[in-house]
């Protein structure tokens, strides 16, 4: 079987071999040594020495950006000095100003937190030395996954130690706005974006040329996270493709031969902010990013967060990804300084990479033992992890047993096992005490973690209570999120056998391609790659043993249904989430939603049915399923976004919503389905 993402990037199993703990070195070494060693990188063979003020000079008196200040003078009727004096504005606000004394300061202190944080910080050696090798051939962008503040800095302090050029960083305008630590940041090579961009052409115009530049200069690499903000559900987000267009643009455009694309999988053991993402989740308020704030977060400083993995991906050839896939004459009809609205062809091009990366960085993420205990956790009833507590003999051997599945799966584990490494039990067990914000161990049960009440005059209410329980499982459920994509597709068509009950493979794939379609917002899944996920749940559900599959058939086979019950009820949540949700939709009287309102009126309603003993889905409560299903439906036809309100009002097409929901029960059967790969519902 072959996937182009399984090519692209070789995952499989990981070989402890080709990671080395960077922070080993650390320990034995001096810090301010480090910091103040010569800094020697090779950079892009085509790139000349430019300062910040050459690059910003170049952006300012490029002709695209002079002929857009006319254009937008015309428009606004301003004069075009105004306008250009505004771009100034713009680009000063935005760009980074890289010093190496700063890097060096960064380098000092990031030693000093990174050892206290983590017991070890492993980077794969190979995938460094390619990055190396390909940024002395073609500009190269950075791709990382992004989980945790602390995304932002580890590449860059791994690029400085290894002598690699250091990278000019795409980051939130909110960043910038932290006294001092904003301008710490600005000096170690961050560029700060506006988060609201919305319509303001004159912004969209001076950030595209500034990226445009940084890629055809090939002054530095370029980092971004084509996911955009961090991950508050610590699962793949799908990705946003502003960046996108505008890195692979000079590429289109025929100003550089070639651009390399690296993924880079980010994988920790336990996350700084996992108390923080699921008070979020719950419609908590983030508190505002500022110096005091992180200065008062310096406990964190006192826990262990175990270890981290940083796999820097295979180099990527746009060239050669977008051969076959885009006609680049297209670009030869219009001046290379003019705007160009890109075509269909071009977007969908740019869309399947961006999904592409997303999948690679997943294919490279490494799991630690906590993500499968997690699932196997999360698949009691929440009333035993609260009140009596989890076998601790069950959840090992049930663990082992999910090791199993995920190295049939294709998985990279982290589980330090083998000769001279500890027990099974004790690998679980130390598993355990670094997670006991989430769980403890008592008298060989495992309980979940509740926050304690600060005191209070008055009871707690129920609500108050379950938000406590909330809390703990949308923690929980985060650390599970860590391994879905490596039983996503399997779970897919675990489910459609279980609703369907139907053995013929036809009417299993139409189904399949039903829930990749409702899910696509929960799930990164490559557009156009509907044939390919289902081959591949079919051949790693032949794999384990838990099906026979043949030209028109895939049947149970009786030592597959302990495989087929686990993938189910990973998917269960998600199933139970939206039909809350389409419930809603489907038996309100109202048509037309704000989103705010939306959002709050779905979550009481979850609060009522979780009180009730109706629903027991906890992630039910999360404003980012709530999000995910709105846009699911919108890219279903079957909600409307109002483009006139500044509301964000929806309106609801509640017959389609409702035949979402009775496919989804198992109403209607699958023959009546569309078989079409990627058909609207």
């Amino acid at each position: 079987m072959s996937n182009t993402y399984r090519d692209s990037c070789g995952a499989g199993l990981e070989n402890e071999e080709e990671f080395v703990d960077i922070l080993e070195e650390r320990r034995r070494s001096s810090d301010l040594g480090h910091a103040l060693r010569t800094f020697s990188p090779y950079p892009y063979k085509g790139a000349e020495s430019c300062s910040n003020a050459d690059l910003n000079k170049a952006v300012l008196e490029s002709q695209y950006l002079r002929y857009m200040a006319k254009e937008i003078a015309a428009e606004t009727g301003s004069s075009v000095e105004e306008v250009r004096e505004e771009a100034c504005g713009i680009l000063e606000e935005m760009s980074q100003n890289l010093q190496l004394k700063c890097i060096r300061l960064m380098g000092f202190t990031l030693s000093k937190v990174l050892k206290r944080l983590y017991s070890g910080i492993f980077v794969n050696m190979e995938g460094l030395n390619m990055l190396q090798q390909s940024i002395q051939e073609h500009p190269v962008i950075l791709m990382p996954n992004h989980r945790s503040y602390m995304d932002f800095l580890i590449i860059s302090y791994i690029m400085f130690t290894y002598d690699i050029p250091m990278p000019f960083i795409a980051a939130g305008i909110p960043l910038a706005r932290m006294k001092l630590v904003g301008e710490v940041l600005r000096r170690s090579g961050a560029f700060f974006i506006r988060r609201a961009i919305g319509s303001d052409k004159l912004y969209w115009a001076v950030l595209s040329e500034y990226v445009r530049t940084i890629v055809k200069t090939g002054i530095a690499p370029l980092e971004f996270y084509v996911e955009g903000l961090r991950s508050r559900t610590l699962k793949s987000v799908m990705p946003k493709l502003g960046i996108m267009h505008m890195v692979m643009e000079p590429f289109f455009k025929g100003e550089v031969y070639d651009i390399t694309l690296i993924p880079i999988s980010i994988s920790y053991d336990r996350v700084l902010e996992e108390s923080l993402l699921a008070h979020e989740l719950l419609g908590i308020p983030k508190p505002k990013e500022s110096t005091t704030a992180l200065l008062k977060a310096s406990k964190v400083l006192q826990e262990d967060y175990g270890s981290m993995h940083v796999n820097f991906g295979r180099p990527m050839s746009v060239r050669h990804l977008c051969e076959g896939k885009i006609n680049r004459c297209q670009y030869n009809l219009v001046p290379r300084d003019l705007p160009q609205k890109p075509s269909a062809e071009v977007q969908a091009c740019v869309s399947w990479l961006a999904n592409l990366m997303v999948r690679v960085q997943e294919e490279g993420s490494v799991m630690g033992p906590w993500a499968l205990m997690a699932c196997l956790l999360l698949q009691a009833p929440t009333i035993v992890l609260t009140e009596e507590g989890l076998p601790w003999q069950e959840l090992t051997d049930k663990t082992l047993w999910l090791r199993k599945l995920a190295l049939d799966f294709g998985a990279r584990l982290n589980w330090p096992s083998g000769q001279g490494q500890a027990p099974d039990t004790d690998v679980m067990s130390s598993t355990v005490a670094l997670h006991g914000s989430v769980v403890n161990r008592k008298a060989g049960r495992v309980f979940l973690v509740q926050e304690e009440e600060p005191a209070r005059n008055r009871p707690i209410s129920p609500e108050e209570e379950m938000i406590s329980t909330a809390a703990a499982v949308l923690m929980l459920a985060s650390y599970r999120n860590m391994s879905l994509h490596i039983f996503v597709r399997p779970a897919l068509l675990a489910t459609a056998l279980h609703i369907t009950k139907t053995t013929q493979k036809d009417e299993l794939f139409a189904f399949f391609c039903f829930l990749r379609d409702v899910f696509s917002n929960e799930f990164i899944f490559i557009p156009g790659n509907s044939s390919q996920d289902f081959e591949e749940a079919c051949f790693l559900l032949k794999k384990c043993g838990a099906v026979h599959v043949s030209e028109q058939e895939v049947t149970v086979s009786d030592a597959g249904l302990e495989v087929l019950s686990f993938l189910q009820a990973l998917l269960q949540p998600f199933i139970d989430s939206y039909q809350v949700i389409f419930r809603y939709l489907c038996e309100n009287e109202v048509h037309v939603y704000a989103e705010k309102q939306f959002l709050t009126a779905v979550r009481n309603l979850a609060t009522e049915l979780i009180l009730s003993g109706e629903l027991h889905t906890y992630e039910a409560l999360s404003s980012d399923t709530h999000k995910n299903v709105l846009s699911a439906l919108q890219r279903l036809d079957t909600v409307t976004k109002s483009r006139a309100s500044e509301q964000n009002e929806y309106t609801v097409n509640k017959a389609a919503v409702r035949r979402i929901d009775d496919i989804l029960s198992g109403k209607i059967p699958p023959q009546m389905l569309h078989t079409t790969p990627e058909a609207k519902l």
